[in-house]
This record gives C-alpha cells, structure tokens and sequence, in this order.
C-alpha cells in the first residue's frame, strides 16, 4: 500500500504513522515477503502506536486474523515472520538520521522520516523464527451476570454459570 492510502485508513499523517510505515516497509523488504492474505506472516509489535495501522496495511496482519501479536514494551519496534520461509526479522526505529530539534514540528518530523535514508533511521536484523501458534475460533458462552456472549476462554465459573471478565471484577469490587 502507498502512503497515501495508509493515512487514510488512519485518518492523519503523524511521525508514530510515518514511523509505522518505515518500520513495516523496511521489514518486509528485508524478509522478502509481499502482504499476507492470511496467516503466512505474523508479527509482534511493541508499542500500541499509530505505527501499527501501517503496519497492519503493509503487511496483512492483523488482530482480527490473530496474527498480530502486541507486547507492551513501549518501543518503536516490529518483529515480523514469515511461516513459509522459518524466517524473522525485527525493524526499530533509532531515528539517528533526524536532528532532535525537528521533533517539536510534527509535520516536518513526519515528512522528514518519510524521505529520510533507511539505514539513518530504522535497524533491521535477522532474528530466529518463532512459531506462534495460528489463529483458532473460540467457542461463546453467555454471561450469567450481563448476558453478552463472550469467549469461552474469558469466563470465570461462578454459581450462576459462566461470568465474564467485567461483571467478575465488579462482583469482586464489591
């Protein structure tokens, strides 16, 4: 996907999206892959940033797929995997090549990424393949409390019947 596409699917142009793109783009180059139609590539992202829609449009994966893992590192840092090659890499955002003054401009920090040089501002390196497990489809059961369907892997057993996460917190709560 261009740019163009992926800000709008985001809805603005920000340094986290430019980030984003940067990262996804620098990643898929390096494993060779093209945007995944299903589970082919999946990929851990370490923050919760903007940078994620664009990595989620470049490379196919998503939450909703289960491809998608997220780990709340705090970091501008993607690892992406590829289950036909048993490949890995992981693209971070050093972002060395960017005076820090340009940093209070967002606009010019986000045009300033997107044309910046790869290696002055994302690393990639090789990383060894991690197989995570695919996606499965999850049973529902109804709320005894609320009624909602929810997983079944997010229900507490209590003497009513099954209780989702939200109405077994205000039970304790109380």
């Amino acid at each position: 996907m261009e740019y163009a596409e992926i800000i709008q699917f985001h809805g603005h142009s920000c340094p986290g999206l430019a980030i984003g793109f940067r990262l996804a783009t620098a990643a898929m180059k390096a494993l060779g892959a093209t945007r995944s139609d299903d589970e082919e590539l999946f990929a851990v992202v370490e923050s919760d940033a903007c940078g994620v829609d664009a990595l989620q449009c470049v490379s196919g994966c998503t939450f909703g797929k289960g491809n998608l893992i997220f780990r709340d590192y705090g970091k501008h840092a993607y690892s992406l995997f590829s289950r036909v090659k048993q490949q890995g890499v992981r693209a971070v955002f050093h972002g060395k090549g960017i005076p820090a003054e340009l940093r209070q401009d967002k606009q010019a920090f986000a045009r300033r990424i997107m044309s910046e040089r790869e290696d002055l501002i994302v690393s990639v390196v090789s990383i060894p393949f991690e197989d995570l497990q695919t996606a499965r489809v999850r049973n529902s059961v109804m709320c005894a409390s609320c009624g909602e369907s929810v997983m079944d892997t997010r229900v507490s057993k209590a003497e009513a019947g099954y209780i989702c996460i939200p109405c077994a917190e205000r039970r304790q709560s109380c």
